[in-house]
C-alpha cells in the first residue's frame, strides 16, 4: 500500500492515532473559529439580531447539507477498503466518483438553499425582528456549497493515506481570508450579515479549489484527473449504503436540533444570541470528536479490510481513550471560565446570562458524545451505518423531541424563563447518557461476529 504519510496497517498505533487526528481536529476547530469571526464582527458591530441569524442558522445548514456529508463517509470507507486490500486498479474509479458525486450535490444545494431558506426559517419561529437577516445569510452562505462538498469530499480522499495536514493548510488559508473579509465587508461597508455571508463563500471558494488542486497534482493512485470526472454506478451504490445511514443520523439529528432551536427562539433574541455564543465552544469540543472519528473511521477501514482485526480492537481504544482525555482538557477550561468565553461574542448581559447557563448544563457534559459517536464510527468501517443510525436516532432525536413535549412543556410555564431555559438544555447530557450505552453495547456484539466470521475464512 502506498501511504505517502501513514502506514495504518504496521508499526505503532498510539502516535500514528493521535498524530492524524490532531490536524483533523485542528482544521475544524480553526474553521469554527474562523465561523466564529462571523458571530464576534456581527456581534460588536451590526447587534443582537444579527448575532442571532447568523448563529441560529447553524442547525438549519446542517440540516440540509448532512445527507451529502453522510456520502462522503462512504467514500472513506470504500477507498480505505480499498488500500487495505492493496487494491489499486479500483481506487482511480473510487475517487473520481467521490469527486464528481461532490460537485453534483454542491450545485443541488445551491438551487435548494435559496428555495426554502426562508419558509424553514418560517417554521422555526424565527422572530420577526430576526428572520431578515436569518434568510439572507442562508442564501448568500448555500451559494458556496459546490466548493464546501469539494472542500470535505477532497479531504476525505487525502485523509485516507494519512494526509491530514495539507487540508489543514487549505482551512488555514482561507479561515484567514474570512476574517479579513468579514472586518472589510462588515466594518467598513456596513454590510452586516450579507457582509459575513459573502466572506464565506469566498473562503469557501478558496479551500475548495486548493484540495482540488492538491489532488490533480497527487503522484499516487488518488491522482484527479478531471477528464476523467464520472460516477462509477458499483462505487455510488456503496457510498449511499454506507453514508446515507450517516448522512439520514445527522439530519434527524440536527432536525431535533431545528426543533430545540425553535424552543430556544421563544425565549427571545437575547437567548438565541447567548445559545449562539456558547455553542461556538461546544463545536470545539465536538470538532476533536470529529476528529477522532475520522480517524477510527480511516484506519479501521484499511485494517478491516486487510483482516488485523487486533489492531482493529486497539483503534478503538486508542481513539476513545485520546478523545476523551482532550476533550476532558478543554471542557474544563471553557467551563472555569465561561463568563470569560461568552462575552468574546456578545455584550448583551442577558444574552451573557444565557450562554453561561447553557455551558453549564451542556458544554460540560461534552465528553459523553465519545460513547456513541465513536462506537458507531467504527461499525460504519466495518460496513454497519443502517443500526447505529436507528438507535441514535431513536435515543437522541426522538428523545430530545419528547422531552420538550412533555418535561420542557411541563416546566416553562412554572419557572422563571432563564430556570426553562435550563430545563431545556438538560436535554442533551440525558440523551447522550442514553446513546452511548446502546451504541456501545451493539459495537461489542457486532464486532464480536464480524471478527470471528474473518477468522473462518
Amino acid at each position: 500500500m502506498n501511504t505517502k504519510k501513514v502506514d495504518m496497517l504496521k508499526g505503532s498505533l498510539w502516535d500514528k492515532i493521535v498524530l492524524f487526528a490532531l490536524p483533523i481536529a485542528a482544521s475544524s476547530i480553526l474553521q469554527q473559529l474562523f465561523n466564529s469571526a462571523d458571530v464576534a464582527v456581527v456581534g460588536r458591530f451590526a447587534g443582537t439580531q444579527a448575532v442571532a441569524a447568523v448563529g441560529s442558522n447553524s442547525n438549519v445548514i446542517s440540516l440540509i447539507i448532512n445527507l451529502f456529508l453522510g456520502i462522503s463517509v462512504g467514500s472513506n470507507v470504500i477507498i480505505g477498503n480499498l488500500l487495505g486490500q492493496g487494491n489499486k486498479k479500483n481506487i482511480q474509479d473510487a475517487v473520481h466518483t467521490s469527486i464528481a458525486v461532490a460537485l453534483l450535490s454542491g450545485t443541488a444545494l445551491v438551487f435548494i438553499g435559496f428555495f426554502i431558506a426562508r419558509p424553514i426559517l418560517t417554521l422555526m419561529g424565527t422572530p420577526d425582528d430576526v428572520i431578515d437577516y436569518a434568510a439572507v445569510y442562508l442564501r448568500i452562505y448555500f451559494a458556496g456549497m459546490p466548493f464546501f462538498m469539494l472542500y470535505n469530499f477532497g479531504a476525505a480522499v487525502l485523509r485516507t493515506k494519512g494526509d491530514t495536514k495539507r487540508p489543514l493548510y487549505c482551512l488555514f488559508i482561507s479561515g484567514v481570508v474570512n476574517v479579513i473579509l468579514n472586518l472589510i465587508l462588515v466594518v467598513v461597508f456596513k454590510m452586516d450579515v450579507a457582509g459575513v455571508g459573502i466572506a464565506t463563500v469566498v473562503s469557501q471558494a478558496i479551500s475548495g479549489i486548493m484540495v482540488l488542486y492538491f489532488l490533480m497534482t497527487e503522484e499516487s493512485e488518488l491522482k484527479v484527473d478531471l477528464k476523467k470526472l464520472s460516477i462509477n454506478g458499483t462505487y455510488l451504490i456503496r457510498m449511499i449504503k454506507i453514508g446515507v445511514p450517516a448522512g439520514l443520523q445527522g439530519i434527524v439529528f440536527n432536525l431535533s436540533n431545528v426543533i430545540i432551536q425553535s424552543a430556544i427562539n421563544g425565549f427571545g433574541s437575547s437567548a438565541m444570541a447567548g445559545s449562539a455564543a456558547e455553542l461556538n465552544f461546544e463545536y470545539f469540543s465536538f470538532y476533536v470528536v470529529g476528529a477522532f472519528n475520522q480517524t477510527t473511521v480511516t484506519f479501521t477501514s484499511v485494517n478491516f479490510g486487510a483482516g488485523n482485526i487486533e489492531r482493529c480492537k486497539k483503534i478503538w481504544r486508542y481513539c476513545m481513550i485520546s478523545s476523551v482525555a482532550i476533550t476532558g482538557v478543554m471542557v474544563f477550561f471553557f467551563v472555569v471560565f465561561r463568563h470569560f468565553f461568552i462575552s468574546l461574542y456578545t455584550v448583551d448581559p442577558v444574552a451573557i446570562q444565557y450562554g453561561v447557563l447553557r455551558m453549564l448544563c451542556v458544554e460540560a457534559f461534552d465528553c459523553l458524545i465519545n460513547t456513541y459517536e465513536i462506537g458507531a464510527s467504527t461499525l460504519r468501517a466495518m460496513g454497519h451505518s443502517l443500526l447505529p443510525t436507528v438507535e441514535t436516532i431513536l435515543c437522541v432525536c426522538v428523545f430530545r423531541v419528547m422531552w420538550i413535549y412533555t418535561v420542557f412543556a411541563h416546566f416553562k410555564n412554572i419557572f422563571e424563563p432563564l430556570k426553562a431555559f435550563g430545563i431545556l438544555m438538560l436535554v442533551y447530557p440525558a440523551s447522550w447518557v442514553l446513546a452511548g450505552s446502546t451504541v456501545l453495547t451493539t459495537y461489542y456484539i457486532i464486532r464480536k461476529k464480524e471478527f470471528r466470521k474473518i477468522l473462518s475464512e
